[in-house]
């Protein structure tokens, strides 16, 4: 018994508006992080918010959701195949 697996597929510029929001994200989540752990001296809230954060990232960024489809690649067709005339 075989689970399908559905087809990622986004686009070009779906996949650099997921990068953007990732590093984005990323960063911002480890600066507050470091803050809230730092505020509060707990190690496990800098650990807790981190994973949180990174969970819910990857909630946004993983599924092939719409948005980051909205320029599909048209390809050109196989040099291979010549008419003749």
């Amino acid at each position: 018994m075989s689970i399908p697996i559905p087809q990622g597929m986004i686009d070009f510029a779906g996949q650099k508006q997921v990068d953007e929001i990732s590093r984005i994200w990323l960063i911002s989540s480890t600066v507050i992080s470091f803050v809230a752990g730092f505020a509060s001296q707990n190690i496990r809230v800098t650990f807790g918010f981190l994973g949180i954060s990174t969970l819910l990232l990857f909630a946004v960024v993983i599924p092939p959701w719409p948005m980051f489809n909205k320029h599909p690649v048209t390809w050109l067709p196989s040099v291979g195949e010549k008419k003749k005339s």
